[in-house]
């Protein structure tokens, strides 16, 4: 990530531009050679929106879509439960702040924040989990299977009814909350739609528009890829040869298929394999020869899904994009796929890596200043920190640097005066003063958890801070929802976050609340 930030050349062949203004300028002036369908696009938006209601900034953005000059700036993520964690809501609020700057930039284009649900998924251990109150909430659909987009949200209700119970402190912003949850996924019978609204209703008044590929009308617009993949075979060769290339100093992302496609239908999804002259479906008894196959796929593409591998040329075909977001494994793989792009003649975006974020809550912001940590210090190791704050501030002195110089010293004398004695006793020697120097060592660290038991309120204090900054030992936004926080802060929470965010700094954001 910090190679290709930094644009290191040695990853310049994997991507067509660079993560940058600069690139983002390149590819707004060639995007126009690559025309996509506006009118499957617009209309398809508009009959997936029917049964919302669309904020004007939204109404105004799909009918925008229908104009040459009017681009799109995509984010992508599964449809997390409440939207899973933080960095879903981040990665939508990167694409909305970076359109703005877009609009404000070019007056005579229009940018468009598009969410690409992936609603094909079918991840439920990943995608029916979220955590609130350190409580981690699972749902198991009932024993639903396949695509959890298409998954029905009714035995959803006794999961959200034990959520409100703890959901808190009480007051306005936290009563709008459970209303607005509970419309989401009550009153829609799939997750997909359940997360439409959810989304439409936290970021619709920025114009985001929620784009569900789960559909018959976008299918058909890559009927091309999904034939040449089932057929031909064509994608295996080609991002196999670059992720080798990319392997020789970096780690894949992303591993191709003979066949990058899955089979969707009612509740199955499965892998898509040729044996033979016949086509199957894994784990089923489902099977086609190719002339069955082709009117298969022709007459139900939504039956027929893309993989990790197709899922980037089917967003880029029916997308007017110049821009994708994403978080560090997703613009590894990205860096993976440039060559298929090519080869299908399909615009290659710029790839931007979303900011982290760290939310310091008012509790967290007392702890750093009573123990006078500052910003830059709470992203050092615990043990790290304890050490630093006990050499700062300990009466006594519990480290032995100076002691060991000495004793070096004098260790190297006793090497060489009974090397000089015999020079066979020099094994005997080095194993005597390792094992000196390991017992002092030993000591030292008896000598430190003495002083740290002087120091236990305050070490305490560190060791919290550190837990609510990041829980688990990694990131906040990894784990915690933004229910965690809306019930404090209301949409000025949402608000905060679009005026915030900043990918094209590179910088890692850290919101004091």
């Amino acid at each position: 990530m910090t190679d290709y930030l930094d644009n290191n050349k040695a990853l310049a062949p994997f991507y067509t531009y660079s993560p940058g203004e600069p690139g983002i300028d390149a590819a707004i002036a060639d995007r126009a050679k690559y025309p996509v369908n506006r009118q499957v696009l617009a209309d398809t938006l508009e009959q997936q929106y029917s049964s919302l209601e669309k904020t004007e900034a939204v109404a105004n953005n799909i009918n925008a879509l229908r104009s040459d000059n009017t681009f799109t700036v995509c984010t992508a993520h599964q449809p997390n439960l409440l939207t899973g964690y933080l960095y879903f809501i981040y990665k939508i609020a990167h694409a909305i702040q970076l359109a703005n700057k877009l609009n404000s930039k070019y007056p005579d284009k229009h940018f468009v924040p598009v969410y690409y649900m992936g609603s094909e998924d079918n991840d439920l251990d990943e995608l029916g989990t979220f955590r609130y109150g350190g409580e981690k909430y699972v749902w198991d659909a009932a024993g639903q299977t396949g695509a959890v987009g298409r998954m029905d949200t009714k035995s959803l209700k006794p999961l959200l009814d034990n959520l409100y119970r703890v959901m808190g402190p009480p007051g306005a912003d936290t009563d709008e909350l459970k209303e607005l949850l509970t419309k989401a996924y009550l009153s829609h019978n799939t997750i997909a739609k359940a997360t439409q609204y959810l989304v439409n209703e936290l970021f619709g008044r920025y114009g985001l528009i929620v784009l569900d590929p789960d559909d018959a009308a976008f299918k058909k617009e890559i009927l091309q890829v999904l034939e040449d993949d089932l057929l031909n075979h064509t994608a295996n060769p080609i991002v196999t040869k670059q992720a080798e290339k990319l392997a020789e100093n970096y780690k894949s992302q992303a591993y191709p298929r003979d066949i990058n496609i899955f089979y969707l239908h009612n509740q199955l999804r499965e892998r898509i394999e040729r044996e033979g002259d016949k086509w199957v479906v894994l784990n089923t008894d489902i099977s086609w020869t190719k002339d069955a196959l082709l009117k298969e796929l022709h007459a139900h593409p939504e039956r027929f899904s893309p993989n990790v591998i197709l899922r980037g040329v089917f967003q880029e075909i029916i997308l007017p994009d110049v821009a994708f977001i994403g978080g560090g494994a997703e613009v590894a793989y990205w860096l993976q796929l440039k060559e298929l792009f090519a080869h299908y003649k399909v615009f290659y975006p710029v790839v931007l890596a979303r900011q982290s974020v760290l939310l310091v809550e008012p509790d967290a912001t007392r702890l750093m200043k009573q123990t006078n940590l500052s910003v830059e210090d709470v992203f050092k190791p615990l043990e790290q920190l304890t050490k630093e704050y006990i050499a700062t501030h300990s009466e006594g002195n519990w480290q032995t640097e100076e002691e060991r110089k000495g004793f070096e010293a004098l260790m190297r004398q006793l090497k060489d005066k009974a090397i000089s004695l015999d020079p066979t006793l020099e094994a005997s020697a080095e194993a005597a003063l390792a094992k000196m120097h390991k017992q002092l060592t030993v000591l030292e660290q008896k000598m430190l958890r003495a002083e740290k038991r002087n120091h236990d309120t305050e070490l305490k204090r560190i060791q919290k801070l550190k837990a609510m900054l990041f829980p688990n030992g990694g990131l906040q936004e990894r784990v915690e929802n933004f229910i965690s926080y809306y019930p404090q802060y209301g949409h000025g929470f949402i608000e905060l976050l679009v005026k915030e965010v900043d990918m094209l700094k590179s910088e890692f954001l850290v919101i004091s609340l």
